[in-house]
């Protein structure tokens, strides 16, 4: 089965399955990558949708901060 043979199928079957209405499609939380200002640790942060900017604590030093 080509690549383009897989897409179609695929498309087919997501129609099918919004036709039946058995999928339920739903806009879940972003999730974002951010270094910390202060020590520069990686943190991941989550945000609800509709949200520009998140406030979080760092999870190495503690410092608070807000995300975009």
């Amino acid at each position: 089965m080509s690549k383009q043979e897989m897409r179609e199928e695929a498309e087919r079957l997501i129609k099918e399955a919004m036709a039946k209405k058995t999928v339920a499609i739903k806009q879940g939380d972003t999730r974002i990558e951010t270094k910390c200002g202060k020590c520069g640790a990686v943190n991941k942060v989550s945000a609800a949708p509709g949200q520009s900017r998140v406030e979080y604590t760092c999870k190495d030093c503690g410092h608070k901060q807000r995300a975009m």
